[in-house]
């Protein structure tokens, strides 16, 4: 191979590339196939197989050509794809790299509706569970479309016509076109922090689907279900279903119509007034009716007519029970005062009070007694002491003295014999008034005898 340089694999590759490159036909180029081993990489780029019964290419998607994308590729899902062809330098391998992409066999935005409606169906959005009641007479009602569209003049001469009472405040939203789904989102938001709205209106005039798309955003469908005020969508004409009407509390095939459901009718409710007032009326009158003859019944019967024989029973039964209870309370009467009686004399009896005077009695016996013994034993004494005086007065020498007689003393001892006395000898005469001194002369014997 001497005389003939070698290339570089990437040289060469370069080469090819370029060939490529500067080739027509492999510019925006047309294919369908089945896509196979659908990876979506986390920086928005989307790399696949496509292939058919006996080839296959790889292919990449860049971020900005898949962020259009209105449904999510798959594996299996056949496609119609516009694209480059070129070669990828680094594994010397041509690629297709994709521009475009729709379905084959069904348009992009219904499949893209598929899909959503099945992710959210499978979360339980559309849960009947989470589906609020429409309030009955709503005070506020928030609108949440286009401020200079045909649905909010529906909906407010619909209102107006059907119940005016009802307030209308308008949440202005973009509803159609790449900007539509973030302002209607953001409007949601605004309506439902307001604070006073009774029912949220979501929805727009008819138009094609890609002019109601929004209203098939997953942001806009999160919105609704995350709202807490009771929503109706009103999206389009009566054959335009979109993933707010199934995420919404209610859904109402036009404006026109949400506003009748929002609100009742004015002439509905006179109507119903009157129906009601027509019933009540004849209710009234029925009962009256029955009440009367219920009264003339009652006038008629025969407790009303003989009313003592109503209660001549009770009254012969209150008779009996208050003789029994007169009898009942005489016999515990009596029993109380016996028990009475019985223990105010066991009271007696023991009383210290009436022992007390039991004492005293017996004091006062005592005493008497003593005093009489004393008196008598001082009388017995008083004689005894008398009759002692008189008999002492009739031994006293002093008394016989008074009459003349007198005492001998020698030597101041009484001389009762002669013979204590001597002649010459001093003696002291006791007389009645008092004592003479006298001296022996003589003494004489009774036998006549002298000494």
């Amino acid at each position: 191979m001497a005389g003939h340089p070698h290339l570089s694999v990437q040289a060469l590759t370069k080469y090819i590339k370029r060939k490529f490159d500067a080739d027509p036909h492999l510019r925006n180029v047309f294919v369908k196939g089945e896509l196979s081993n659908v990876k979506s990489h986390p920086s928005g780029h989307i790399y696949f197989t496509l292939k058919d019964e006996k080839s296959r290419i790889q292919s990449a998607m860049f971020r900005s050509s898949a962020s259009s994308l209105k449904f999510k590729p798959e594996n299996g899902m056949n496609v119609l794809i516009t694209g480059d062809v070129t070669v990828f330098e680094t594994s010397g391998n041509y690629q297709l790299y994709v521009q475009s992409m729709q379905p084959d066999g069904i348009g992009a935005l219904y499949l893209a509706f598929e899909q959503l409606k099945e992710s959210l169906g499978k979360e339980g959005l559309f849960d009947a569970r989470w589906k609020r009641p429409l309030p009955l007479f709503p005070t506020k009602i928030g609108v949440v479309t286009a401020q200079s569209g045909a649905a909010i003049q529906d909906i407010c001469s619909t209102i107006e016509r059907r119940y005016p009472l009802a307030e209308i405040i308008l949440f202005p939203a973009i509803v159609q076109g790449p900007q539509a789904a973030p302002s209607i989102v953001k409007s949601i938001e605004q309506a439902d922090t307001y604070g006073s709205i009774d029912v949220l209106i979501v929805g727009r005039g008819g138009g094609s689907i890609e002019d109601l798309w929004a209203f098939n955003e997953e942001s806009v469908a999160r919105a609704i279900f995350s709202c807490r005020l009771p929503v109706i969508s009103a999206v389009g004409h009566e054959t335009d279903t979109t993933i707010a009407d199934f995420v919404s509390d209610r859904r109402a095939p036009t404006p026109t119509a949400a506003a009748e459901m929002a609100v009742p009718a004015r002439d509905e409710l006179f109507e119903r007034l009157l129906d009601r007032k027509r019933a009540i009326y004849n209710s009234l009158s029925n009962q009256i009716k029955n009440e009367r003859k219920h009264l003339i019944s009652l006038q008629t019967s025969y407790p009303l007519q003989f009313p003592e024989r109503l209660y001549r029973p009770f009254t012969d039964r209150l008779i009996g029970l208050e003789g029994r209870l007169l009898r009942s309370g005489q016999d515990i009467t009596g029993h109380r005062l016996s028990q009475y009686q019985r223990l105010n004399s066991m009271l007696s009896t023991f009383s210290p009070e009436q022992r007390i005077k039991e004492g005293h009695r017996n004091t006062v016996a005592l005493t008497e007694r003593l005093t009489r013994g004393v008196h008598q034993d001082v009388r017995i004494q008083s004689d005894r002491f008398h009759a002692s005086v008189r008999m002492l007065k009739a031994l006293n020498p002093l008394t016989i003295m008074e009459r003349g007689y007198s005492i001998v003393y020698q030597n101041n001892e009484v001389a009762n014999s002669t013979k204590s006395l001597e002649v010459g000898g001093n003696i002291q005469i006791r007389l009645q008034d008092g004592t003479v001194e006298a001296m022996v002369q003589k003494i004489t014997l009774h036998e006549g005898e002298e000494i």
